[in-house]
């Protein structure tokens, strides 16, 4: 699985955020500046505080003229349950089959065992 480098153009990303509403990174290019983070599961101690730091610093990424976005391979249901009980305020796109994933070059557990 070969990765993305510094300078290369992010591979396309259409998933369905956490609203079933559909996302595409397309929209954003040349636009606005796109903060994605990987991460393996929903309600797991180190993603669930991975999330809430985003969430934490999100009003100096919107100031900074950034969206955040958090993808993972869980469902859209899973994802709505986590970004309201952790009062998520950013999108969350459902890879459920990994495709996003293995484009951007990240492992499957992000080196978590």
């Amino acid at each position: 699985m070969s990765s993305i480098k510094q300078g290369d153009p992010a591979p396309d990303v259409r998933l369905a955020d956490q609203h079933g509403r559909p996302f595409d990174l397309a929209e954003f290019r040349s636009k606005k500046w796109v903060v994605l983070f990987f991460y393996p599961h929903d309600n797991t101690p180190v993603c669930t505080r991975e999330a809430c730091h985003f969430r934490d610093a999100y009003e100096q990424f919107v100031a900074a003229g950034a969206e955040v976005v958090g993808i993972s391979s869980d469902s859209v249901e899973s994802h709505k349950s986590f970004a309201t009980v952790q009062r998520l305020p950013f999108r969350l796109l459902s890879d459920v089959d990994g495709t996003v994933r293995k484009a951007f070059g990240v492992p499957k557990t992000l080196g978590i065992l």
